[in-house]
């Protein structure tokens, strides 16, 4: 029998006239590690909400979800809590408590576990996943990997047979992300715990899957083997944009042969075909308007604390955010990113240093001068932003313009946004703050949950904007899409900036702050960080031009 069971699922949100989910058939064998992946909005995370009792959205259902062979409306309620864990992609909806201790013992509480049973089990969960050093700290002084794990550690404490995870690194930084996908590895070879787990991140977790699922427009449209299904998406060119690199550039390449999943494949199958000729492509020089004067943004020696008897978040920052320019910040979880975004924004204000936009110290901004036609602000958390009951009124209340928006959200406009994929909510207010015609643009993860298709669109929209003489500061875990969109990249640690630098020379000299394609052509080629790249110079390098091996 299988542990799970989908047959002709359809589902359906009030007031849409089409189904989020479009009768949608799989089954899942006990022990599988399987990845579900699609464009924003194909219906992914209404799916995974379908299969776990106490999160099915409200709206019209059709089909069936079975558990060992009992539709899920039907298992007894503390089984269902029980047997099905789930791991949302934000950490802080999720957890309950204040302290790391209880956050591992609640669910057990709740299911009435004897008091020595929960002290065993919580004991066992925090020597699994090494969180004994931060036991008994608050939850609020974690980071964002660590609150990922800690929801992880929460859900497994309860001994599920099923964990569904929808984005679950959407918000971590590269490395954090990594050791996520190595732990849930782990749980599935130690423990044969079946996972099914949506993502768009995938450079990762495609190679050591052993089944892939491909969603769009609510319907299933590819199951199967990994390669297999790679092999069957010949001509859908947005759904290759998500997969790992290797495998891009074997497509891009149109070579034969069996089509490379990891980078050390990737690598080998490059080093068969390809020379070194020719090492590296011809520079392209950064423009913007850093001759001006007057810089667009600026922190000089700024220091920020949340509380007088807590450590400084910002630790004399210093950083120049030049006109007409887009610059990328990277940095671990808990460096003071976000912070740094709040205090140029003016809602957190530093104890020390000089912030200046245009040229101006943000204290000469008198009666919100600041916010009007100069400076705005795309928070992390988007929903802080939704106060309407629709998409269509959240614009009108924006005073956003249909026809000036650069992507179309009229598909949405019946939808309350709480109902939206977290792409899609991403994209909606995108459009409100847009709405607000800024000089100097900040975003704060502003690719989080959005496919690739969609990433490069947002980075296309970058790019007009510029153009159009806005600046925009970006505050990002996604080393792809800063590498393809970037002037400068910066990285962030302990508070500060420790270098800025054109992608092509930032990336090429990080060993993990890098992309998949400066990973595959690191010690053969020379600056090369986006798959594109990659591919013209191999193209440059054909063995049978001259190229020696590689």
């Amino acid at each position: 029998m299988d542990l799970l069971e989908v047959e002709n699922l359809t589902f359906t949100y009030p007031l849409c006239a089409s189904p989020a989910v479009r009768d949608v058939s799989f089954s899942l064998k006990e022990g599988g590690f399987t990845v579900l992946c699609g464009p924003t909005g194909s219906g992914k995370s209404t799916l995974m909400r379908l299969m776990k009792r106490e999160l099915v959205p409200l709206g019209e259902k059709s089909g069936r979800v079975l558990f060992r062979g009992t539709e899920t409306e039907e298992l007894p309620a503390s089984d269902s809590a029980r047997l099905v864990g789930f791991v949302a992609q934000n950490p802080e909806q999720q957890i309950v408590t204040d302290k790391v201790w209880h956050e591992l013992a609640f669910g057990l509480e709740n299911l009435g576990v004897p008091q020595p049973v929960i002290a065993r089990r919580v004991a066992e969960m925090a020597e699994y996943f090494e969180i004994e050093s931060w036991f008994e700290k608050s939850v609020a002084e974690l980071s964002g990997g660590q609150k990922q794990l800690l929801n992880l550690a929460a859900v497994m404490a309860m001994d599920p047979s099923l964990l569904i995870l929808d984005e679950p690194t959407s918000q971590l930084d590269p490395i954090a992300a990594s050791e996520f996908i190595t732990t849930l590895k782990k749980l599935n070879d130690d423990f044969s715990l079946t996972v099914l787990i949506a993502e768009h991140r995938l450079e990762e977790l495609i190679p050591i899957c052993d089944r892939l699922l491909v969603m769009d427009g609510g319907a299933l449209i590819a199951d199967g083997e990994p390669g297999k299904v790679i092999r069957e998406l010949d001509g859908q060119e947005e759904l290759m944009l998500a997969m790992p690199a290797s495998a891009r550039l074997f497509r891009m390449l149109g070579a034969g042969g069996e089509c490379p999943l990891t980078v050390r494949e990737g690598r080998r199958w490059m080093a068969e075909r390809y020379g070194i000729k020719i090492r590296s492509l011809p520079d392209e020089p950064h423009q913007n308007s850093g001759t001006k004067d007057v810089p667009a943004l600026s922190f000089k020696n700024v220091r920020f604390r949340y509380e007088r008897d807590l450590p400084d978040v910002l630790r004399g920052l210093s950083l120049t955010v030049y006109e007409n320019e887009i610059l990328c910040v990277l940095g671990g979880n808990g460096s003071g990113k976000t912070t740094a975004l709040g205090c140029a924004a003016g809602i957190l204000k530093p104890y020390a240093g000089e912030i200046r936009v245009f040229g101006k110290r943000l204290k000469e901004y008198k009666n919100q001068s600041l916010y009007k036609d100069c400076l705005a602000l795309l928070p992390q958390d988007v929903q802080t932003v939704f106060l309407r009951n629709t998409v269509r009124e959240e614009l009108e209340d924006a005073g956003a313009d249909p026809a000036e928006l650069p992507f179309d959200l009229s598909a949405l406009y019946d939808k309350h946004p709480y109902d939206c994929s977290g792409g899609e909510q991403q994209l909606v207010a995108l459009a409100k703050v847009l709405a607000a015609h800024p000089r100097l643009l900040l975003m704060d993860e502003p690719t989080k949950g959005l496919d690739a298709g969609k990433k490069r669109d947002i980075a296309a929209i970058l790019g007009k904007l510029k153009a159009s003489g806005i600046t925009v500061l970006i505050v990002t875990h996604d080393v792809e899409f800063a590498a393809a969109t970037a002037d400068r990249c910066a990285m962030f640690f302990r508070g500060s900036v420790i270098s800025a630098e054109e992608p092509r020379v930032f990336f090429s000299e990080n060993r993990f702050y890098t992309t998949a394609a400066g990973r595959i052509s690191k010690g053969v080629y020379d600056r090369i960080v986006t798959v594109e790249d990659l591919a013209a110079l191999c193209r440059m390098n054909r063995l049978e031009d001259g190229g020696a091996p590689c």
